[in-house]
């Protein structure tokens, strides 16, 4: 029987994490529709990632604002896609996938704003805490896509990133193969963050231990976290932040013996490309959007308000959640991730 999916859109325009969280869903679609053209929507900020995720055919970005979305209406409703997919679930999202004049559009049952209302499919999600990835599958599923042993995030490895990633770490002074610890200090809400001061004191024993390079990763915008953790450290670190464009983030971290970080972007580009991570979390739900499979740690401090999923705290002790989290622990946690992979290293 001839397969009537020939051109697939999937609409995902941010964040970073969430664009990771959709990649498995991405492969499952593919191995349903081998013979269709995968377009990935995503805004421009975020299209050098997803250039680099294995599977998509072309990559739609979208600019700042309204104007922007709609300016791809043109394009997009001349493709006549056969189906079109959103795992955003808000209404501008919904409201492109029916603007493209497909007839079939499919997004969760639950997505907010009244995205539902625009889909020609609606996918029933449980009421039980489930993980991003694992919710995303479910459309894959309802599709036909046979759910993954092992769901695939695959970015691809180029050469010309490798060397442009070795550049960067040589001319800072990490020479390869020297292992280094990754940190990253930021994320997009206060109420995710780790105290500088603890950061600091962690990578201070780090350093003094283990002899190894600390290295600061992020995005331009995240550099005064960055810059606030050094400035309160004892030992030299390596400042990376806003050197490495998004596209080379994989690349980066894939080349990282583990990576210490608050929930972010960065903490799933690690989980995807296999390297250790010990993550710190507060007001979010690692269920929900922890790092996703097997190796990694998650670092917090029970109160009976987390997860709260606020960007405020009105609690006595603000913050408990993370401030209680003591720098030992995390040292400690490092120390387990890291015989783990430089064991793996050696192999």
């Amino acid at each position: 029987m001839t397969d009537p999916v020939r051109r697939l859109l999937l609409i995902k325009p941010s964040s970073l994490g969430d664009i990771v969280h959709t990649m498995p869903t991405l492969a499952a679609l593919r191995a349903r529709f081998p013979h269709a053209e995968m377009t990935w929507l995503v805004k421009r900020q975020w299209a050098p990632l997803v250039e680099v995720i294995g599977g998509v055919d072309q990559v739609c970005a979208v600019g700042m604002g309204l104007s922007g979305w709609l300016g791809r209406v043109p394009e997009l409703r001349a493709a006549r896609f056969d189906l079109v997919v959103d795992l955003q679930g808000l209404l501008r999202s919904a409201a492109m996938a029916w603007l493209t004049g497909c007839g079939r559009r499919i997004g969760l049952a639950n997505a907010r704003e009244g995205s539902p209302l625009f889909y020609t499919q609606r996918v029933e999600v449980p009421d039980a805490p489930m993980h991003a990835v694992d919710r995303y599958l479910l459309v894959a599923e309802a599709l036909g896509a046979e759910r993954p042993a092992q769901p695939l995030f695959e970015f691809v490895d180029r050469p010309e990133d490798r060397q442009a990633v070795e550049t960067i770490l040589a001319g800072a002074g990490v020479a390869a193969p020297l292992p280094w610890i990754a940190i990253n200090a930021s994320a997009r809400w206060e109420t995710k963050r780790w105290p500088p001061q603890h950061f600091a004191e962690a990578a201070d024993q780090l350093s003094r231990t283990h002899a190894l390079p600390i290295v600061f990763i992020g995005g331009a915008a995240e550099r005064l976290e960055s810059l606030a953790v050094m400035a309160l450290m004892r030992t030299k670190a390596v400042d990376l932040t806003g050197q490495t464009p998004v596209g080379l983030l994989p690349c980066l971290l894939r080349q990282a013996a583990v990576l210490v970080t608050n929930d972010s972007g960065p903490m799933h580009i690690a989980t995807a490309v296999g390297t250790p991570v010990v993550a710190l979390f507060g007001p979010t739900d690692p269920r929900r959007t922890g790092p996703y499979g097997r190796g990694h740690l998650v670092l917090s401090h029970a109160v009976e308000c987390s997860p709260c999923f606020r960007r405020d705290c009105a609690r006595a002790a603000r913050l408990e959640c993370l401030t209680a989290v003591g720098p030992d622990q995390v040292v400690r946690a490092v120390q387990q991730q890291l015989d783990q992979s430089l064991k793996q290293r050696s192999l």
